[in-house]
C-alpha cells in the first residue's frame, strides 16, 4: 500500500498474503487520507518483493506512487526508448514509472497547478501499448487510467467523503462505497479535494473496447458488474446454453469450486438432471493455473478438491467447469472422481477450448503449454480420462453474457489479438539472467 498525508508518501510492501504481510502495528503507521493498494498477480517480472507493487519514485514534492493490473506488449521497445539496462527494471510497471518520473520538472520547480503528475502521464500514454488498468496517485491526487482497449476492468465509486477506483466492483461493496460506473476505456479520471473530473488522453479512432472475454467466464468474481451485466448470471446462462448444444443422459451435474459451479447450475436447469456437490475445496487454497510453477500447480491441486463419495459412487456425472487451461486441474480431478467410485465422467466446459497465449495480462504461459492448442478433442478425452467432452460455442458464449454491441477480446480462444504483439514477448522480458556463482578452489 501506499498513503499520503499530503506532505509525504509511505509505501509498505511484502510477499504473501494480505493479513501476513499487514497488521494492526504496520498499518497504524500508514496515516494519510489518499491510499492505494495492490495485491500484484506477476505476469511480466517474477514473483519477489522487488517486483511488488506499488511501485514509488521520489520525484516532484513528494514523490508518486503506482499500480498496475494488466500486461503491456511494447515492453522491450519502451525499455529501448527509456535507454535502460537490462536487469535495471524487471517488471512494466516498473519500466513505466521510470518513464513517468522523467517527465517530471526538474527539481526545484513545480507547476503552479500542481498537475505535474497528471502532465507527466499524459506524455508517457501515447507510447504504451497492450493491456493496463493504471492507479496512480500523488500527495494530493488519485489517478485512474485505463488502455483505450480496455482489455482490463476498472470502475468508479463514490464514499460519503470521498471516492473510490477499484479492478472489481465487489471492492466497492467492502468498503461501503456506492458504485458510480466503470471508467471507461482510453479514459483518465483524477481525483482531488475538488472532486472527479475525466481527461480523453486518446484519440477517438484509438478507443476500441475489447473487454476480456475471459472476464466473463472465469477471472472476474462472480457479484462483479463488468458491461453493466452481472458476471454470475453471465456464467448461468453459459450452462444453460451448454446444455442446449451439448446433452448427454446422467444422473447429477456437478461443478467444479468454484467459478464453475453457476454454470453447472445453470446446466442442470436446462437439463432436468439434478444438480449436486462433488468437490469441496479447501478455502485457503488459491487458484492452481496462475501459481508461478508447474510444480506449485501440481502440488496445489490436490490440497485444493476432495471428493464427497457418497454423492458420487456409482453414479454417471456431468462435470461442469469454466475452462481448461494446461489440464493439471483438470486431470486430476476426473482421478479423484474415478477413485471415489464415479461410474461415468462427462465434461462439459463452459468456454471454447483454450488455444493461444494471453499477452494482455493473464499468465497461462505458452502456446505449447495449452492442452487444446496441441490436442485433438478425441486426444483431450482419452488424456483427461473421461466418458465424453464438449466445449460452449464462441457465439453460445458471447449470447450468454448478453450485452449486444459490446466489444470482447477473445485472442486466447480464436488466435485473433486486437493489438500487434511481438512474438518474442514472455514474462521475463526484463529480466536478466542470474550468472553462475563463481567456484572457489
Amino acid at each position: 500500500m501506499a498513503v499520503s498525508d499530503g506532505e509525504v508518501i509511505t509505501v509498505d510492501r511484502g510477499m504473501g498474503l494480505v493479513t501476513n504481510v499487514f497488521n494492526e502495528y504496520n498499518l497504524a503507521a500508514l496515516d494519510g487520507y489518499l491510499a492505494i493498494g495492490h495485491t500484484r498477480y506477476s505476469t511480466t517480472g517474477s514473483s519477489n518483493v522487488r517486483n511488488a507493487q506499488p511501485v514509488f519514485r521520489g520525484v516532484g514534492r513528494a514523490g508518486f506512487a503506482l499500480a498496475h493490473n494488466g500486461n503491456l506488449t511494447n515492453t522491450s521497445a519502451l525499455a529501448e526508448m527509456a535507454g535502460m539496462l537490462p536487469g535495471m527494471s524487471t517488471t512494466d510497471t516498473d519500466l513505466v514509472a521510470e518513464l513517468i518520473s522523467r517527465e517530471f520538472p526538474p527539481e526545484g520547480e513545480e507547476s503552479p497547478e500542481g498537475d505535474d503528475l497528471e502532465q507527466a502521464l499524459l506524455k508517457v500514454l501515447p507510447h504504451i501499448e497492450g493491456a493496463f488498468s493504471f492507479v496512480l496517485m500523488d500527495a494530493d491526487h488519485i489517478i485512474g487510467v485505463r488502455d483505450p482497449n480496455g482489455f482490463r476492468p476498472l470502475c468508479l465509486g463514490k464514499l460519503d467523503s470521498g471516492f473510490v477506483l477499484a479492478s472489481e466492483s465487489p471492492a466497492l461493496d467492502v468498503v461501503g462505497a456506492h458504485f458510480m460506473r466503470e471508467v471507461e476505456p482510453g479514459e483518465m479520471v483524477i481525483i482531488d479535494k475538488s472532486g472527479v473530473r475525466s481527461v480523453s488522453p486518446y484519440p477517438a479512432e484509438r478507443r476500441t473496447p475489447t473487454l476480456c472475454v475471459f472476464e466473463f467466464v472465469y477471472f472476474a468474481r462472480p457479484d462483479s458488474r463488468l458491461y453493466g451485466k452481472e458476471v454470475h448470471g453471465a456464467r448461468r446462462r453459459m450452462g444453460e446454453l451448454l446444455a442446449q448444444q451439448a446433452p448427454v443422459d446422467a444422473d447429477m451435474v456437478m461443478g467444479v469450486p468454484e467459478s464453475g459451479v453457476p454454470a453447472a447450475e445453470g446446466y442442470a436447469k436446462r437439463s432436468g438432471i439434478p444438480y449436486g456437490q462433488g468437490l469441496v475445496k479447501n478455502r485457503y487454497i488459491g487458484r492452481t493455473f496462475i501459481a508461478p510453477s508447474q510444480e506449485m500447480r501440481n502440488r496445489g491441486v490436490r490440497r485444493k478438491l476432495n471428493p464427497l463419495r457418497e454423492n458420487i459412487t456409482g453414479k454417471r456425472l456431468i462435470v461442469v467447469d469454466d475452462s481448461i487451461i494446461r489440464g493439471t486441474t483438470t486431470r486430476a480431478m476426473v482421478r479423484m472422481l474415478r477413485d471415489a467410485g464415479a461410474a461415468e465422467v462427462h465434461l462439459r466446459v463452459s468456454s471454447p477450448p483454450y488455444k493461444w497465449p494471453c499477452f494482455y495480462g493473464i499468465d497461462t504461459g505458452t502456446q505449447s503449454e495449452l492442452l487444446a492448442a496441441n490436442m485433438s478433442q478425441a486426444e483431450m478425452q482419452d488424456y483427461l480420462g473421461v466418458d465424453s467432452i464438449n466445449f460452449l460455442t464462441l457465439d453460445n458464449l458471447v449470447e450468454a453474457i448478453g450485452a449486444p454491441g459490446a466489444g470482447f477480446c477473445n485472442a486466447c480462444l480464436t488466435g485473433d489479438y486486437p493489438t500487434k504483439v511481438p512474438v518474442t514477448l514472455s514474462k521475463s522480458v526484463l529480466e536478466q539472467p542470474v550468472p553462475p556463482s563463481p567456484v572457489r578452489g
